[in-house]
């Protein structure tokens, strides 16, 4: 249904004011038939089973390697933020999403307005036979044309409103994803980078072990030498130090391998393995950090994208419904035009006219034939906010379990360091005595070499649950969100 009113200016015809009210009256009425946006209540515990840890910054889980107290880690993830190919990925990522914002909102609030132009250029030659003999007489025509036309929808509906929505909840599903992909990249670098001092320890300990093998077969050789002990005792201890020293050559191999990891990791690749020290120790963990489940809902990430799809999924629900509505559009233009003609009256004269025209029309579309393929499109778009309402509800679920879980475990690793230091300790001790007392001749070397591999074992177990509870500890400030700024992403994306 068209209506239109062209020439000089003037207000606006009868029917076009009756058709705007009426779309107007019908929009009214039919817009508070939407469905209202899907709002998931997960509910969560007050408290974590797990024992309670010590109270925590929201701040310094922002950067919660800080707590390590290591330089090293602190440069390494820097680092990585700024130039690890993962981070880059994700920044250009969110750098597309933010470009598809901005045309998308330029397409919902600017009006089409094709200018277009054109010009002719005519030569034309009469003849006029009316004397005798005739004669030839002609000229060039020019004409040149502009003609502006604008199609604006009037938002009577809130259609605008609801497509603002879903870009705005795309772009801060976009930001989130950013967010969770630093923080798990900053969390695999710290695991990593546990790792290798994991490996560099078990390598220490693997060349003191060749060195106490090496002086063991000295001290068993020089005694079979001697004839105080039978010659195969210097075979045996002559075994355990070529296993040691091959022990010690895989894990050399395995620490080498870790640290050209590590470098790819944080984007340096194919930097000197020298530019990477990984020092042979394991500091004690930070203690168990205090959090409470709802909190979960603002510092996860992933949460945080969830709920921003689910709104978007929302939104486009919305937008399909409004599509049964009437849409009202106006189509203002606007031509001018100019055209040179030669005269015939007068030879060698020309005669010019400029002309303009406007025209002010509103278009009013009511589906009528189509109803079907929106009321498909509606149970498409209710489907899929159902998909993102169970998507979220399962996010959340899953991040309070791997929190919870993170925790528990991390007050285990807590207490199975206390406990596999102080057997190492004693297993030291014993094995010093047993080393001593074969030397001198008081102990057997069956002994000795009994206290060695407890000692070993033991010591093994501990560079083990040390190097775990670090990477726990990791594990526990990833999954309570940490590793970026809730407080820097705003609500709303900006009007930009």
């Amino acid at each position: 249904m068209r209506f239109a009113k062209t020439g000089a200016s003037g207000r606006p015809g009868r029917p076009f004011i009756l058709l705007a009210s009426t779309a107007a009256l019908v929009g009214a009425g039919l817009s508070a038939c939407t469905t209202p946006a899907r709002q998931v209540d997960v509910k969560l515990p007050s408290a974590f089973e797990a024992p309670a840890g010590s109270p925590l910054a929201s701040q310094a889980l922002d950067q919660w390697w800080t707590a390590f107290n290591d330089p090293v880690l602190n440069d390494l993830i820097t680092t990585a933020l700024a130039q690890a190919p993962d981070a880059r990925l994700a920044a250009a990522r969110l750098e597309e999403a933010r470009a598809v914002r901005q045309g998308q909102i330029r397409q919902i609030y600017i009006p089409q307005t094709p200018l277009t132009g054109s010009a002719k250029r005519t030569d034309t030659n009469i003849i006029d036979q009316s004397g005798a003999g005739g004669f030839t007489q002609g000229g060039i025509s020019k004409t040149y044309s502009a003609d502006f036309d604008v199609s604006w929808e009037l938002d009577l509906i809130g259609r605008r409103g609801a497509a603002r929505r879903v870009v705005d909840n795309d772009l801060a599903a976009a930001r989130f994803a950013y967010e969770g992909s630093r923080a798990a990249l900053a969390a695999n670098v710290a695991q990593s980078y546990f790792e290798a001092r994991g490996y560099a320890v078990q390598l220490e300990d693997a060349r003191q072990n060749a060195r106490i093998a090496e002086s063991l077969y000295k001290v068993s050789d020089e005694r079979g030498r001697r004839g105080l002990s039978a010659t195969s005792e210097g075979d045996r201890t002559a075994a355990d130090l070529a296993q040691a020293q091959a022990q010690a050559a895989a894990l050399e191999a395995q620490l080498q391998a870790s640290r050209r990891s590590l470098l790819i990791l944080v984007g340096k690749g194919v930097d000197p393995l020298a530019s990477l020290p990984v020092e042979p120790i394991l500091a004690k963990a930070p203690p168990v950090p205090a959090a409470a489940p709802a909190e979960l809902l603002a510092r996860r990430p992933d949460i945080r994208e969830a709920a921003a799809r689910l709104a978007s999924a929302s939104g486009n629900l919305n937008i399909s419904e409004l599509a049964l509505f009437p849409t009202l559009t106006l189509t203002p233009s606007l031509g001018i035009s100019k055209s040179i003609n030669p005269s015939f009256l007068q030879t060698g004269s020309a005669v010019s006219t400029t002309s303009s025209a406007w025209t002010l029309g509103a278009n009013l579309s009511i589906p009528v034939l189509n109803i079907p393929k929106l009321m498909s499109d509606i149970k498409v778009s209710g489907a899929q906010v159902e998909q993102a309402a169970v998507t979220y509800e399962q996010t959340v679920q899953r991040a309070f379990g791997e929190t919870e879980s993170a925790l528990v475990q991390q007050e285990a690793d807590e207490r199975r360091v206390t406990l596999l230091a102080a057997g190492e300790r004693r297993a030291a001790v014993a094995y010093e005595a047993s080393r001593k007392g074969y030397a001198m001749g008081l102990t057997d070397l069956t002994t000795a070499l009994q206290a060695e591999q407890s000692w070993r074992g033991a010591r093994t177990a501990l560079t083990g649950a040390q190097t775990q509870a670090l990477q726990r500890a990791v594990q526990t400030y990833k999954a309570l969100g940490g590793g970026w700024s809730p407080q820097a992403v705003p609500n709303k994306p900006s009007a930009q």
